[in-house]
């Protein structure tokens, strides 16, 4: 799975990485070593300009946990942060989102976690492992999003009517993070964007197609400091190696 992860580039940077092309009005959205369920992250997605027909690569913010569309609350969507690659074409709550609204949620890496047992003299802990390409670049994690009404907000232009989630698509875990647990995000190569964020390109078979394992030797993995563990630390300390790694 992936339930914490670091996204610290800047929206210039991002602009630049994935050629988006239109930037809207949201908040910017700070740089994170510690992203958590339901924060607000950067994903970049490809919509249509609702006057000018013309498809354009946006970054937007989104909130992570999906709501899917026709859920009466919101209050599921801090449980569905990741969705089963294996799965994700089938399941109510993620198939029109994967059919339609595809989008890319840029990662610097991410958390896992391994459970350490107790011993005569310390107690059972959960040891953080941080995990990222092993080149530094930025990951490309496979997500879909959805828009979600608030029943709640009865004006339906006020801005907070409207809730823009997502989730991040996961599958079996190679390289180094293996060891560590057997899930891992999911990372698209550059030459697969373009595919994955068309919203024309519905065809499940093709899709499925760029959902590939990534190959091997592309990570890195160090134990850091147990300070993570706790979501309202955050900071680029939070990467340094555990004293006893």
């Amino acid at each position: 799975m992936c339930g914490r992860y670091v996204s610290t580039r800047s929206p210039e940077d991002l602009t630049d990485l994935f050629g988006v092309t239109a930037r809207g009005a949201d908040p910017v959205v700070p740089p994170s070593w510690n992203v958590a369920p339901t924060d607000p992250v950067w994903a970049v997605l490809e919509r249509a300009d609702r006057e000018t027909g013309v498809l354009e690569r946006r970054l937007r913010a989104l909130r992570w946990g999906l709501v899917p569309s026709w859920s009466k609350t919101a209050a599921g969507g801090a449980k569905m942060i990741n969705a089963r690659v294996e799965t994700v074409a089938e399941k109510p709550a993620y198939r029109r989102a994967f059919a339609a609204r595809r989008c890319l949620l840029p990662a610097d890496g991410f958390y896992e976690w391994e459970a350490v047992p107790a011993t005569a003299t310390a107690k059972a802990y959960k040891r953080p492992w941080f995990i990222r390409p092993r080149d530094g670049s930025v990951m490309a994690m496979a997500g879909l999003y959805e828009f979600w009404r608030d029943p709640a907000v009865e004006d339906d232009q006020d801005p907070a009517a409207w809730w823009a989630t997502c989730t991040v698509l996961t599958t079996e875990a190679r390289d180094e993070a293996g060891r560590v647990h057997p899930r891992m995000p999911l990372a698209l190569a550059p030459a697969d964007y373009d595919a994955w964020l068309d919203p024309a390109g519905t065809d499940a078979h093709d899709l499925r197609a760029l959902l590939t394992t990534p190959a091997g030797g592309r990570l890195e993995v160090r134990a850091v400091t147990t300070a993570v563990n706790n979501v309202r630390n955050n900071g680029p300390e939070l990467l340094e190696a555990a004293a006893d790694a």
